[in-house]
């Protein structure tokens, strides 16, 4: 096949896309081209040469979801038509050239695996990505001269990927911030939302344009009890005691997410030593990890619905097929989310979170927010249902169980002398 030139016009920041290297990082504010350079750029090298491009995010329910539509806009802006063919599920190249879409979190191990020939992973949006996506997502990518592509606009510091490729960056990798200055086309009608909003807020222009962190997320609905978390240093290292029992708490879906925290009692504290979430598996699935796990159970609290909802074949409810598993299981008091989240402050000072193990689930909490009413302007009473909020469901059924459990336990209302009366 003839070598065809490719006329693009491409911003001078991200030229560092053409060069090899392991990782390569681009993160920053709204209008800085990370996107739209990215796409522009798989595009050209993947002309160059045959290429297998994995086009990956934290979720995927639908195509929809991906960079998919945004590459197509992309080849047609480049005017290679005439090279690529597009389906309804991936791009190929005419030299062989091929652009597939997951969500790393949706994917089986197996599925997972299936990409390990890939030259490069593009990872979009990956400021959401968590420590257990990474972990089984780089490993893959391990043909020869493979590289991992990653956008996003960061959110806190505690992210996962900010962490991990922006403050302790691997040793082979560029790390680029992009924002609006170094975008040549930044559009008026950008420009002029971004001042209108840097006259209202400051710091959420900063954020926003800036591609600054924040240091809590907008209507944060534990922010006050986070904050005090981490000054009282009770993210920590948190280590499992072999002679207390663990309870695990969950949040249960099929299509969603599903959550689990494990914990013990040890005194007056609650020690969350462990997080595993994961989605579109079976029931046994979950059950085998758990069994995978050193520890001695004690108990599992399962939201009300796990008396009907299944995620299993037979027709048994998550409940009885527990039971029949060997396993304790409680059903956590049907509450209100809003009481149910009074339940968690009343408990949360005595949490201590293992740093490591409960990473995951500790930048849920630190993520999930109240809705926002466009029109109104203000936020809604009731939380953001988004990826956050399976996590901070099945935390909210740890506080609410903890706190009855509490109230259950006799309390000593006369003392006289060295007898001691209980109600």
């Amino acid at each position: 096949m003839a070598t065809q030139v490719v006329n693009a016009e491409f911003p001078a920041k991200l030229q560092f896309l053409f060069k090899p290297k392991r990782y390569k990082i681009a993160y920053g504010g709204r209008g800085g081209t990370k996107s739209w350079g990215f796409a522009r750029a798989l595009l050209i090298l993947g002309a160059q040469r045959p290429l297998r491009i994995l086009c990956a995010r934290e979720t995927q329910k639908s195509i929809a979801d991906s960079v998919y539509k945004l590459l197509c806009d992309q080849i047609e802006a480049l005017q290679l038509q005439y090279f690529y063919s597009i389906t309804k599920t991936n791009i190929v190249g005419a030299n062989g050239t091929e652009f597939t879409f997951a969500g790393i979190r949706q994917s089986s191990v197996g599925d997972i695996k299936s990409y390990e020939g890939c030259d490069i992973c593009w990872v979009e949006e990956a400021q959401i990505v968590s420590k257990h996506s990474w972990e089984i997502l780089i490993p893959t990518i391990r043909k020869d001269g493979s590289e991992i592509w990653v956008s996003f606009n960061p959110d806190l510091e505690s992210d996962e990927t900010y962490k991990r490729f922006v403050l302790s960056p691997p040793k082979e990798a560029d790390v680029v911030k992009v924002n609006w200055r170094d975008n040549p086309w930044f559009p008026e009608v950008l420009r002029k939302e971004m001042e209108e909003l840097r006259s209202k807020s400051p710091e959420d222009c900063d954020h926003v344009y800036e591609g600054l962190c924040k240091q809590t997320v907008e209507g944060a609905i534990y922010r006050s009890e986070l904050i005090l978390t981490e000054k009282e240093g009770r993210i920590c290292r948190v280590p499992y005691d072999a002679m207390k029992p663990v309870d695990t708490f969950w949040d249960l879906g099929f299509g969603d997410n599903v959550a689990i925290w494990f914990a013990q009692s040890i005194g007056f504290e609650f020690h969350i030593i462990d997080f595993m979430s994961d989605c579109l598996k079976d029931l046994s699935f979950y059950l085998k990890e758990l069994h995978k796990k050193p520890y001695l159970y004690g108990n599992d609290y399962l939201p009300h619905d796990a008396r009907a909802k299944t995620l299993a074949a037979g027709g048994r409810s998550v409940q009885q097929i527990m039971i029949a598993a060997g396993r304790k299981v409680n059903i956590v008091r049907q509450l209100g989310v809003m009481d149910g989240i009074a339940a968690v402050r009343t408990i949360f000072n005595r949490c201590y979170f293992d740093a490591e193990h409960c990473a995951d689930g500790i930048q849920a909490l630190r993520h999930y927010r109240y809705d926002f009413d466009e029109d109104l302007m203000t936020f809604k009473k009731e939380p953001r249902h988004d990826w956050a909020s399976h996590p901070a469901d099945a935390f909210r059924y740890l506080g609410v169980s903890i706190k009855d459990s509490v109230a259950q336990k006799p309390k000593p209302v006369v003392s006289s002398g060295k007898y001691t009366a209980w109600s």
